[in-house]
């Protein structure tokens, strides 16, 4: 990939002098779904696909953009010295953009534009994080070619969550960009969305692989019901806080919940907030079961996981429960559920090794003849973050 990218960059911008070039994963988690936003735990990890780079700086103050995933857009120019904002006729180098513009808002700003090109093998739309792929390797790039020492990884994560957030108006939690940022080979990230507290966790799928089914059914964040979830979550909490002192769902046990849930007085919000609630607890089980090598375990909460995104969130649709349902009927699945927003997008799931061509060929076979049109299947590793290549 890196000749591949090198040769593009030098027949789009003329030269790969100053050059160099980059990677950032993207990620998948693998439970605690919808909990980020929530004050909860997540357990995502980064994969061995993601978005390739290629950049070096200017002498002027123009900034030059181009995708080999999206050719017919050619290369966008943008000035420095103009105001950045947020841009419909500028499609995907919103994000990058969103990250000058988020620097910029830190007091980091850019004496001198650039070149840059990406190429990503992630799935665009697919719910495995290509937006916040492009976001933390925008960040790295910048701190590498500007020289911003004082920016870890960590800080990268928080950045994109910021520009997300407030410059193309996504009210993500911080999971995507944290899981990318801090990714680790092997290890998967307990994260504590409340307090950032994490803590790597090997994951060890003995004569098992991690199966992504992407249901090719696209979908934009911005355009699907994630502020409205995530609204609805908002009300619950603002409602349980009038008899419970918290300051996140994620607070509270399901025990405690149950107790207190008729307070809320909505059943739709009651549902949302079930599952913030059940989600988390479900995800601390689920990471101690596979410290314990219980993948068995394991598996039976992803299942759990993903009944709740479709009975109490409501994110799924039948395209992400027809991947489910349909995995479920193969010997040698441990476990499967939707991940990421939802609305489309992919499933993740633990297929034992000698199922996996079946696992492809029979969920491929009924998904393709239950929707209409083809999934894509890919056996993913977990991988580091972001890196010089």
């Amino acid at each position: 990939m890196k000749e591949k990218i090198t040769r593009e960059f030098e027949k789009i911008f003329g030269s790969t002098d100053g050059a160099k070039c980059y990677f950032a994963p993207g990620r998948v988690n693998l439970i605690g779904e919808h909990t980020d936003y929530n004050g909860g735990h997540v357990f995502p990890c980064a994969l061995t696909i993601g978005t390739y780079g290629i950049a070096c700086k200017r002498e002027d103050r123009l900034m030059r953009f181009y995708s080999m995933n999206f050719e017919k857009d050619g290369v966008i120019e943008v000035s420095l010295d103009e105001e950045l904002k947020p841009d419909p006729s500028r499609g995907w180098t919103n994000y990058p953009l969103g990250i000058v513009w988020a620097f910029k808002e830190r007091g980091l700003s850019l004496d001198k534009g650039f070149d840059m090109l990406i190429n990503g093998n992630i799935p665009n739309g697919s719910g495995l994080s290509s937006s916040a792929s492009v976001e933390v390797l925008m960040g790295f790039i910048l701190c590498d070619i500007y020289g911003f020492k004082d920016i870890t990884n960590q800080d990268l994560a928080l950045i994109g969550q910021f520009s997300e957030n407030n410059f193309n108006g996504v009210n993500c939690g911080i999971m995507d960009q944290f899981a990318i940022a801090m990714g680790k080979k092997d290890c998967a990230i307990f994260l504590d969305t409340n307090t950032l507290k994490y803590e790597y966790t090997p994951v060890k799928l003995i004569g098992s692989k991690l199966v992504i089914a992407c249901s090719n059914k696209k979908r934009g964040l911005g355009d699907s019901k994630y502020n409205e979830r995530r609204a609805e979550c908002e009300e619950a909490l603002k409602r349980i806080k009038t008899v419970k002192d918290i300051s996140a769902l994620g607070d509270l046990t399901a025990a405690e919940f149950d107790e207190i849930k008729d307070v809320i007085g909505d059943p739709i919000l009651e549902k949302r907030a079930k599952h913030a609630v059940y989600e988390n607890e479900r995800t601390v089980r689920a990471v101690a079961a596979l410290k314990a090598n219980d993948i068995d375990t394991f598996g039976n909460l992803m299942i759990e996981s993903d009944t709740s995104l479709r009975e109490d969130y409501e994110v799924t649709g039948i395209e992400l429960d027809t991947l489910v349902s349909e995995a479920l009927k193969v010997d040698g699945v441990i476990g499967s559920r939707m991940t990421g927003a939802g609305f489309g997008g992919c499933t993740v799931s633990i297929v034992k090794d000698e199922a996996i061509d079946t696992f492809i060929e029979k969920v491929g076979a009924a998904y393709k003849d239950k929707i209409g049109y083809a999934a894509d299947f890919y056996t993913v590793s977990v991988g580091d973050g972001p890196m010089v290549i």
